[in-house]
């Protein structure tokens, strides 16, 4: 019996000190870590299920909180700002007449008006911040004219009878061999040819199918700043609301219900029948109470700055995994100087470039695959992509000074290394229409005397 007890002893003092150690696996919102071997970045860091949620969750984010609308509006007007400059210019060593890149500018100038593409940029970022990625279609006319248009994500995934097969996981089709060969998408149950989709894809390796939306990894971060800030901002709402408060130490209830009565102002009823004295007490007034009264003014406790630095390191947090000063995540430029943290070695700087550059680059793609949509309906040459280059020119990121600048790029000029194009694209202007503007003001051009070009 003694022996029994012992071992009834022995195992609830190994059960108390038990400790699981699947828990160090575990996230803040008590969800184990996926295994890697169980879903390894080759089909995607999230199930498709999951994956979902998270979108689902950022878009009401991206809806309702403050804070996340503010980041991304941020990002949108650093990366795109007044809209990339998109030139197309002949190759170099390239034997070809200038004619040609003015072919060229004049096709890609018309996909830009016709797709509004300086909107389509901005709902490009937003996108691709929201929902991790973004899909655009490209449509062809008879013409040879280039058309784009957005797939939501929620409509590219696998046909049941595809579950198995891990070449069609995601609903984006690759090669079996080789994940970062794509070559279709699922939409809508349909089979759609890689060439007719770009798919820009954020946060993930290169040997992931679908992307991550930017604010993943801080969604609770910006749920405790909103519910922080409701709270505070409630609390000081109710106390700065009472202004006093009367203690009555030796009164029975009806001689405080008459004496309010008897000193209060006007009297109305409550919606629910109670009837409620109002006094009215002026600027300055001053209160003459009997012995046995006290006064206590709430408003006097509340110490809104405890709450505000919590507030505040929330919100440094979000702002790191954006890799913004804080500053441009909170509007609240008190603890920031501009010049000082927009240079070229800031890295905000470093990461709205990086961002620029990957843009352009995608941006590149769809603007050759406008070129060759024009070639195939033979309003190009087909050597086109031999003899023409396009440049693209996003705009300037870093604090500068102006006339410094303006110098630097004179004397470059002077010294033959840039040419008037490429000062004009640094200045956000297109050459060949300034030259146009010059020949009419300084020759006394109408309107009607300026060739046209259609």
């Amino acid at each position: 019996m003694n022996n029994l007890k012992q071992l009834h002893e022995a195992f609830e003092t190994l059960i108390s000190d038990f400790v699981d150690p699947r828990e160090a696996l575990a996230g803040d919102d008590g969800q184990l870590w996926q295994d890697v071997a169980a879903g390894s970045s080759a089909s995607h860091p999230l199930a498709l299920e999951r994956l979902a949620d998270v979108r689902r969750d950022c878009r009401q984010l991206l809806v309702t909180n403050e804070y996340a609308i503010n980041g991304v509006e941020n990002r949108i007007s650093y990366i795109v700002g007044s809209g990339h400059t998109y030139q197309a210019v002949i190759r170099k060593h390239a034997a070809a007449p200038d004619a040609l890149a003015s072919e060229v500018q004049r096709v890609l100038d018309e996909f830009l008006e016709a797709n509004e593409w300086h909107n389509r940029q901005q709902e490009i970022v937003r996108r691709m911040d929201r929902d991790g990625e973004a899909l655009l279609r490209l449509f062809t006319d008879p013409s040879g004219e280039t058309r784009v248009r957005f797939i939501d994500p929620e409509d590219v995934r696998t046909p049941d009878r595809l579950r198995d097969d891990p070449a069609a996981s995601h609903g984006v089709l690759t090669d079996p061999a080789d994940v970062e060969t794509v070559r279709g998408y699922y939409v809508d149950g349909v089979l759609l040819d890689a060439s007719e989709v770009q798919h820009r894809r954020a946060n993930v390796d290169r040997n992931a199918k679908r992307g991550l939306p930017l604010y993943t990894p801080v969604r609770k971060n910006l749920r405790r700043a909103e519910k922080l800030l409701r709270n505070m901002s409630v609390v000081a709402e109710i106390q700065s609301a009472i202004a006093l408060i009367r203690k009555h130490r030796a009164a029975t209830r009806t001689g405080v219900e008459q004496l309010v009565a008897s000193g209060s102002d006007a009297a109305t009823a409550t919606p629910s029948g109670r009837i409620e004295q109002l006094t009215q007490y002026g600027a300055g007034t001053i209160l003459d109470a009997p012995a046995h009264v006290e006064y206590d003014f709430p408003a006097t406790g509340v110490d809104a700055s405890a709450f505000v630095s919590i507030l505040q390191a929330e919100l440094r947090a979000i702002a790191a995994r954006l890799v913004m000063p804080e500053f441009m995540f909170t509007s609240d430029a008190s603890n920031a100087n501009y010049a000082s943290t927009m240079v070229a070695e800031g890295p905000a700087v470093r990461m709205f470039e990086r961002l620029q550059a990957a843009m352009a680059r995608d941006d590149r793609d769809v603007m050759w695959r406008v070129v060759t949509n024009a070639v195939a309906t033979g309003r190009l040459p087909a050597n086109t992509r031999q003899l023409v280059d396009v440049q693209i020119t996003p705009p300037e990121v870093v604090s500068r000074n102006a006339l410094d600048d303006a110098r630097i790029m004179d004397l470059a000029y002077r010294r033959g290394i840039v040419s008037p194009q490429t000062w004009s694209r640094q200045l956000g202007l297109d050459y060949d229409q300034e030259q146009q503007n010059r020949m009419m003001h300084e020759g006394g051009m109408s309107d009607d005397d300026v060739p046209n070009d259609q």
